[in-house]
């Protein structure tokens, strides 16, 4: 998660906004004691942020109460309003701010998931995708767009909906009455082999190069068809046509399955990937205990570094701590990280306590080769220590030239993602509070 960005911290709130861009983005407002209170997405940071501070705001009953609470604010930039919609759905489910009423519980954005290892591929609309045997879409930001713009591809591609597991092997199936899809034309029936194999992954191709972009010779023919009902004055059918435009033009509004991760959507078993870990790090035994490292700062200014600790792939509060950062002046992730693995292992080391049975340094091999220097100078030997980079998704480890890059569906890169992100957002969560804190002060010093 990118860190809020206010480019005039001191103004009052009311004038603070006014200095915000006008492109898409999150907007956190916060009370006097700098707690995020509201968090909000909006097309135009400057135009949806500056409404509340109108006089028709506070007059609103929806909006008038947070109002009133209202000691500063902060953005996040985004670069489509797909992604705003996204990240304020993610800080909503982990600030759990007083005035936001909707996104708190683990409800998530919808996928289409296509089951591309089924003989006969079925096409879903799913809000718990699988992570193996699928091409996933989304997730969609409309659920109402999504289901519309999922009817109209059947219709055109007639894939099938269903939950039946067919196999050409099965005899059985050639007796299968299909269902009334097959009837209106919007199902080639595989179920009672009315479709080879081979036309029906055919079928499936037509829908994924939709799914991926292909289509304006679609939409084209649709457009036709809609200005033809409406010459011969059959405006219900030219609504629908439009109404099917608007949805398949919609399937845009997706995040991406790969980055735009949903935590809820997606099931980690915590043994699974402490297995796998074991596996693909060649470790001796099961890391049972696994810590992950984090630096946070807003250029140069209130450094400070997380550490989450994890028992048995499960988040263990009692273990996290937090630091700030003291020897390092300005912007510089590598010294902040020695410092923070030195302050860190010294300690444990003079009282013989355990290391953890594994450490994950969230960035690439320059945060690793910091952290291996910080027990250098320590003397110490290291426990396993491995770093995990950003967008690739690469683990780096000491001594190998290469990362090792593991499938997106390997439950031990899930693991490995979940303690990066929790060390994120424990340290950005630090990172603010120090911040607000330091801003209060200077603001009690003026008054």
């Amino acid at each position: 998660m990118s860190d809020a960005i206010s480019p005039s911290e001191n103004l009052p709130p009311h004038e603070k906004v006014r200095t915000f861009p006008q492109t898409p983005g999150v907007y956190l407002m916060k009370d006097a004691k700098g707690n995020v209170i509201y968090v909000g997405k909006a097309k135009s940071l400057r135009n949806r942020a500056g409404s509340y501070f109108l006089s028709a705001a506070a007059e609103d009953p929806r909006t008038s109460e947070l109002i009133k609470h209202i000691a500063d604010i902060d953005y996040i930039e985004t670069s489509t309003e797909v992604e705003a919609l996204l990240k304020e759905a993610r800080l909503i489910k982990d600030i759990r701010p007083k005035f936001n009423k909707d996104l708190k519980d683990d409800k998530t954005f919808p996928y289409l998931q296509i089951r591309t290892r089924e003989e006969f591929p079925r096409v879903e609309i799913t809000r718990k995708p699988r992570r193996k045997g699928v091409k996933l879409y989304g997730p969609f930001t409309s659920a109402k767009s999504l289901r519309m713009a999922m009817h109209v591809l059947q219709k055109v591609f007639k894939f099938r909906t269903c939950s039946l597991d067919i196999s050409e092997k099965e005899e059985k199936w050639r007796w299968y009455r299909p269902c009334l899809l097959a009837s209106i034309r919007q199902c080639t029936a595989p179920c009672n082999f009315r479709v080879s194999k081979e036309d029906y992954r055919r079928q499936i191709r037509g829908l994924r190069l939709i799914l991926e972009g292909k289509r304006d010779r679609l939409l084209t023919e649709m457009h036709e068809q809609m200005m033809q009902a409406s010459a011969q004055l059959l405006f219900e059918k030219a609504a629908r046509i439009r109404d099917e435009i608007q949805a398949l033009q919609k399937l845009d509004l997706r995040g991406n399955a790969d980055t735009d991760i949903q935590p809820e959507a997606f099931h980690t078993d915590p043994k699974k990937g402490l297995q796998g870990l074991k596996k693909v790090l060649g470790l001796r035994e099961v890391p049972r205990t696994i810590e992950g490292i984090d630096i946070a700062h807003l250029g140069g200014d209130d450094t400070v570094a997380s550490l989450v600790s994890f028992l048995d792939g499960l988040p263990f509060k009692q273990g996290y701590r937090k630091y700030r950062i003291k020897t390092v002046a300005g912007i510089d992730d590598f010294a902040s990280m020695r410092e923070v693995v030195s302050r860190r292992f010294r300690r444990s080391a003079q009282e013989e306590l355990p290391f953890p049975d594994l450490v994950l340094i969230d960035g690439g091999k320059g945060q690793l080769n910091a952290a291996l220097m910080a027990f250098e100078q320590l003397g110490i030997q290291p426990p396993p220590l491995i770093s995990l980079a950003k967008q690739e998704e690469e683990i780096y480890r000491p001594e190998e030239p290469e990362p090792l890059k593991l499938s997106r569906s390997s439950a031990a890169l899930r693991l490995l993602q979940f303690v990066r992100d929790e060390a994120h957002r424990f340290a950005q969560h630090y990172h603010h509070q120090l911040r607000n804190r330091r801003l209060r002060d200077q603001f009690d010093k003026k008054s």
